[in-house]
């Protein structure tokens, strides 16, 4: 494919906004997308380049700030190279790339790119990768299928506790709430602490709250389990995803995701009908029992197959790069001369640490996928402080290394800090025991540290350098791996990774995302909560519990073939509209997608209701049934991936933002008066109305697609996450 795409040259990448009125343009349209007033190159963006490349090359990297807060997913973008020495200045050092290392048979280039360590997740064997992944796969498929696991027993819970129908459909909407304020807790404390004890937990009170709602004496006691059900569930739906991003490699994702994918999708429609067996043989009291002693089996797969796959993947400068001596930078160091009074200052103890050596750097912006420029900065600062009249103290190198070293994770080579020997080697008592490096630290992490408040000197000295450790020692043997608790990940504070999916909030492609995402898996929850009112109703079909379970089997392949379809026709019509950009793609490309959404949802609710009403035959209202269940599939898709490409930095915290909003702004909203409207107007004007709803919501997507790189833009330049 032949490019004619030309970046618009700018006057300076360091401040976007000057280099951005500089060059400041009329918007141009380009297939019905506005381009931003100031800059073609948006991130989010990406060049598609040519066959022979096999690669694509992301835009608008220069004006993105670069990410300092923690995710949950490894970062997008790769070790950054250092712009001094691109620049090709007479002060860059030429250094030789190294080698990208492949796969055995050197078809692919792997990235990430593993280090070398057998500790590295992405250094586990192929099987016991895939183990993990299908222990994995089953528990989120058992946790997936406990949002309508009592859909074919509603009416035999109301006969338990002499409620009416409609109350217990609210047992869906609590449990949903449960989902939705779980994975806000989850999230932030598995960023922080790992996965592997957030996933344990969770399926120990997974396990309880399975026993409660078996033995619940009343239905208030039943929805109090629900709720806490929920939140155990919680982690199924906002971790699996990072986990699989951390032991696999982007080559081998696709098709593991496809398995997740295909897991959690059955755990939604095949438990149904399951469940639907249990309570006709059994009692709806036996689904929870049975489920409990399932869950104790996930639990044994969990603990014995899933370790931590946290692994600190931060791109950083390579050593070399690293910031100077202010005080002595390389290139004056032989013609550095001393006043008399510098002299004294330098001989006096108690300007080590109070002097001016620790006036503030002068402010440097970070942007994404470019190293700092060390050279430059060690100009500027020794300029700073000549300006001051002051010279830095001995002990500024000792500083300087540790907040890089230390603080940082120490990726580069240099690792452990203060618990590495001078020879290179890990104390016994570092090896028996990592989490003591952080205390054999903190004297280092102390004087770097005076300039900080006290509450982040804390949390500082309390973060482990997990990666740093495990870079290093010998292989874990099994039994370390079975540990369930490793300490500290992150340095971050619980309530700031906590607060940050709802400042995403603010972003309007994250806004679309999730609303359409509510919409699409709310309307298979919202129908749920109805076919039992619809299909054992003795006025219309009349079904067992066992038949209405069997009306899963309707969205499951429905689903299946959504699931297929959004991908691969997503794919072609981005790669078709590519070229006809003159090869640069635009996350706004995936909204396509919005009109066979819109015709298949509002076609498939209307028949749905339409039909039940009508007495048509079961398989009418089922094959509709079937049908929403393709396009929402086919929304679920396209939000989740146009808020990635629009926002790949932030998808760990979209990811919790889309799920929060279809949990609790549609799932626990629409369960508290849906199925009392369905009682009272029928369902043919119920889903008349809510089809109606769910087109009038997806015309939104038309200004989404004219204004949305702009609106990118937008919130580069507002940077919100990061002012957090």
């Amino acid at each position: 494919m032949r490019l004619k795409w030309k970046p618009k040259e700018t006057a300076d990448n360091n401040n976007p906004h000057d280099a951005e009125k500089a060059t400041r343009t009329t918007g141009k349209w380009h297939l019905g997308i506005l381009a931003d007033r100031y800059t073609d190159e948006v991130p989010g963006s990406v060049i598609l380049l040519s066959g022979a490349h096999k690669r694509n090359e992301p835009l608008g990297l220069q004006h993105s700030r670069a990410r300092t807060s923690t995710s949950s997913l490894p970062s997008p973008y790769g070790t950054p190279r250092s712009r001094s020495a691109s620049r090709g200045s007479s002060r860059s050092v030429k250094f030789e790339p190294l080698e990208k290392k492949r796969t055995k048979d050197g078809k692919f280039i792997l990235e990430p790119q593993p280090e070398d360590s057998a500790n590295d997740p992405l250094n586990w064997s192929g099987i016991r990768r895939d183990i993990a992944l299908v222990s994995l796969g089953f528990y989120c498929m058992v946790g997936g299928g406990m949002t309508p696991v009592l859909a074919a027993g509603f009416n035999n819970v109301a006969e338990t506790y002499n409620v009416s129908v409609p109350k217990v459909a609210l047992t869906t909407g609590l449990y949903m709430l449960g989902l939705g304020l779980g994975s806000v807790v989850a999230s932030p404390t598995a960023i922080l602490w790992g996965k592997r004890p957030v996933y344990l937990g969770a399926i120990i009170l997974f396990l309880i709250s399975s026993i409660w709602c078996a033995v619940s004496p009343n239905y208030i006691s039943l929805l109090i389990a629900r709720i806490v059900q929920g939140f155990a569930v919680s982690p199924v739906e906002c971790l699996p995803s990072a986990t699989v991003a951390e032991i696999f490699f982007l080559h081998e994702r696709a098709y593991r995701l496809g398995i997740y994918t295909l897991l959690l999708l059955g755990g939604k429609n095949l438990i149904p009908l399951v469940s639907a067996a249990i309570v006709q043989s059994l009692g709806w009291r036996w689904v929870f029992w049975i489920v409990a002693i399932v869950v104790a089996g996930c639990f044994v797969l969990i603990f014995m197959f899933v370790p931590e796959t946290f692994w600190d993947r931060t791109p950083e400068p390579k050593k070399h790069q690293r910031f100077h001596m202010p005080s002595l930078p390389k290139h004056h160091t032989k013609s550095t001369q001393l006043s008399e009074s510098e002299k004294g200052d330098l001989a006096q103890p108690s300007m080590s640490m109070s002097g001016p050596s620790n006036l503030p750097r002068p402010a440097k912006v970070a942007r994404v996928g470019f190293a700092a420029d060390p050279e430059h900065d060690a100009l500027d600062y020794n300029h700073t402080n000549n300006l001051s009249g002051a010279a830095s103290s001995t002990h500024t190198p000792v500083i300087s290394h540790c907040q890089d070293d230390c603080f940082h994770g120490g990726r580069n080579g240099d690792h452990l800090g203060a618990g590495r020997s001078v020879s290179g080697t890990v104390s016994d008592d570092i090896k028996s025991n990592p989490e003591k490096d952080a205390t054999l630290s903190l004297s280092s992490q102390t004087l770097a540290s005076q300039d900080q408040p006290e509450s982040e000197q804390a949390l500082d000295q309390a973060s482990i350098l997990y990666t740093d450790y495990y870079r290093i020692a010998p292989p874990k043997s099994y039994v370390q791996s079975l540990r369930p608790w490793n300490g500290r990940l992150a340095k971050d504070k619980w309530i700031k990774v906590m607060i940050r999916p709802f400042i995403l909030f603010a972003y309007p492609a994250v806004l679309w995302s999730s609303m359409v995402y509510a919409l699409a898996v709310g309307w298979l929850i919202v129908l749920s909560e109805s076919v039992a009112h619809i299909y054992q109703n003795h006025e219309s079909y009349n079904f067992t519990a066992l038949q209405v379970g069997m009306v899963y089997i309707s969205p499951f392949v429905g689903g299946v073939l959504g699931t297929a379809v959004a991908g691969k026709i997503s794919d072609i019509v981005v790669r078709f509209m590519a070229r006809k950009n003159d090869g640069v793609y635009e996350p706004e490309f995936r909204l396509i997608m919005a009109i066979p959404i819109a015709i298949s949802t509002t076609i498939g609710l209307m028949g749905f209701g339409w039909s039940a009403e009508e007495k048509d035959n079961w398989a009418v209202p089922t094959v509709f049934f079937g049908v929403i269940s393709f396009g929402c599939c086919l929304a679920s898709t396209t939000a989740v991936t146009f808020v990635v490409d629009s926002y790949r930095v932030y998808a760990g915290e979209a990811l919790v933002t889309l799920n929060f909003s279809k949990n609790i702004l549609h799932g626990l909203i629409f369960s508290l008066f849906f199925p009392h409207w369905l009682e009272s107007s029928g369902s043919k004007s119920v889903f008349l109305a809510v089809g109606g709803i769910q087109m009038a919501c997806m015309l939104f997507t038309i200004p989404m697609y004219i204004y949305g790189k702009r609106a990118r833009m937008w919130t580069v330049r507002k940077n919100l996450m990061e002012n957090f």
